[in-house]
């Protein structure tokens, strides 16, 4: 069975992260990350592929939710991903949401944050452009 449609599915990628999900707000799903061995860079820092690795997540549980909202199945591919390194990433729990801010029919722009303690000063950004494909094609 899939899990393609799923908004809540985690990636193997992810999961051996140690990525879950937090909670939902409005709908769409907040992704967190334990700061454990795995998502360690330099002492007591997240690595930046642990923190880019959050941020695709988020972006794409995002998205999934959309779909899964309008009753449409997609394949996801990604297209490209921008992420800005605002500051580092300490020895704590990370959080990152996603928002879909164009939906098209075989195109969807994404924006995502990252953040520890407060929400208003993200470590992380990222832009995000994914090709929504039909399932049958």
């Amino acid at each position: 069975m899939s899990d393609r449609g799923n908004p809540d599915a985690l990636t193997p990628y992810a999961r051996s992260l140690g990525i879950e999900i937090s909670g939902t707000e409005d709908g769409v799903p907040v992704m967190c990350v334990a700061f454990e061995e795995a998502v360690e860079g330099r002492p007591e820092h997240y690595h930046g592929g642990a923190t880019g690795g959050l941020l695709e997540t988020a972006g794409y549980a995002a998205l999934r939710a959309e779909l899964a909202e309008r009753g449409r199945e997609a394949l996801l591919k990604p297209i490209n991903i921008t992420v800005q390194y605002l500051s580092a990433g300490k020895s704590r729990t990370s959080y990152a949401k996603g928002r879909v801010t164009k939906l098209g029919r075989r195109s969807a722009n994404l924006t995502v944050e990252a953040w520890q303690d407060d929400r208003t000063r993200p470590i992380a950004t990222a832009v995000m452009n994914v090709l929504v494909a039909d399932p049958k094609d």
